[in-house]
């Protein structure tokens, strides 16, 4: 699905336990632009992925995604059900239901959130399979499925919501790296058919070859963002230079 409207994002706050995890989050996302986010470890990176879909409910900001405004401190059940509808998520663990089939797991997004009729979220499924080169694993279990297989089975239920953004939290960071490239590769297709995406991931390589904009995190805020080439090569804010310069 291409994305005709801007998603934007302002003041987005979140704390657990008394300690602030992001601090004041603005940011924009054109239609069709892809951003990676990039950063140390506990720095609020993945927070602010699930704070956009309330998987995580921030204290503070709003979020607008196309005509949809959502004020984080007054947001309804309806507000983040509708939030949820023009969102994607691709988790780090996959998160598949390990009791549904490679078909199934597709097909349950569809009918909750998005109230397809089961006949047609089937083959909507089974068109996404056939994408994402699983057709022959559409009855299987994801105890049979290879790593890679299962975040690729992740990412096809991510495509058959058809949603405005689609959000990716370290989708190669479990896996084994004979599986990484699989992964990657399917996330360029996806890439290539202008969908809007936010891609938090320590794949610097893919960062620089897929990110029309990479923003450097640290401490819950924005530090430094821009285009890969600026970021990677000639980066403005030391902390930013020290973080690259430990990854060699």
């Amino acid at each position: 699905m291409t994305c005709t409207a801007g998603i934007s994002v302002q003041g987005l706050s979140k704390a657990f336990n008394g300690t602030t995890i992001l601090n004041g989050i603005d940011l924009t996302i054109a239609p069709g632009e892809r951003i990676v986010i990039i950063g140390p470890s506990g720095t609020g990176k993945s927070t602010l992925l699930r704070c956009l879909n309330f998987l995580d409910r921030p204290e503070a900001g709003t979020i607008r995604v196309g005509d949809l405004s959502v004020d984080a401190a007054h947001a309804s059940k309806t507000d983040i059900l509708a939030l949820r509808r023009r969102t994607s998520f691709v988790f780090q663990n996959y998160a598949l239901f390990a009791n549904k089939t490679a078909k199934q797991n597709i097909m349950e997004a569809l009918v909750v959130v998005k109230k397809m009729p089961q006949a047609e979220a089937e083959r909507r499924a089974l068109a996404i399979l056939g994408e994402i080169g699983l057709s022959d694993k559409a009855d299987a279990y994801p105890a049979s499925l290879s790593g890679g297989q299962q975040q690729r089975v992740g990412i096809g239920r991510a495509m058959a919501l058809e949603a405005e953004l689609m959000l990716f939290d370290e989708p190669t960071s479990a896996l084994d790296p004979e599986w990484v490239g699989e992964v990657l590769e399917l996330m360029r297709r996806v890439a290539a058919q202008h969908q809007t995406m936010l891609i938090v991931t320590h794949e610097m390589q893919f960062a620089r070859e897929i990110a029309d904009k990479v923003i450097f995190m640290e401490g819950g805020r924005i530090v430094e963002q821009g285009p890969p080439s600026q970021i990677f090569d000639a980066p403005q804010d030391p902390r930013t230079r020290e973080f690259l310069r430990r990854l060699g």
